[in-house]
């Protein structure tokens, strides 16, 4: 599962998911994409499942890349346990996602292929997601 290996800040905020991706919103290594149509945290958890999901149906096939990183810590305090007395400690952690963001890229299969492989991932995701191709580019 991803995590990072260490972090300066142990407990973060939460935040807002407002707005459009700005970044990360164009396939840029592979050829297929799925991109999210929704807000969300998506757990490395999730994340994991997913990548499995694609691998497993292309038979190691192709080549995968994971365009999130889960990097932002959720606390949770220990049961039956008294308010008061500071945050409690990550539980796991997320990657925020907004709408707009390629979140897995696909190469080195055809496009029926990696739309099925996108679709059963899209499953293990808690979120709408959409299948995008790589617009070509002025230059090639």
């Amino acid at each position: 599962m991803l995590l990072p290996k260490r972090v300066k800040y142990r407990r973060v905020m939460r935040g807002r998911m407002k707005g459009k991706a700005t970044r990360g919103n164009v396939v840029s290594h592979g050829e297929f994409g799925l991109q999210a149509v929704e807000p969300a945290w998506i757990t490395s958890r999730q994340i994991e499942a997913a990548r499995i999901a694609m691998t497993r149906y292309t038979k190691r096939g192709g080549q995968v890349w994971i365009k999130i990183f889960p990097d932002k810590p959720v606390t949770r305090k220990p049961a039956e346990t008294r308010m008061g007395s500071g945050k409690g400690a990550p539980e796991y952690w997320v990657a925020v996602v907004k709408p707009g963001r390629i979140m897995f890229e696909m190469a080195g299969v055809s496009e029926e292929v990696a739309r099925e492989a996108m679709r059963l991932a899209m499953h293990k995701l808690p979120i709408k997601c959409k299948f995008v191709k790589r617009q070509a580019e002025d230059g090639e």
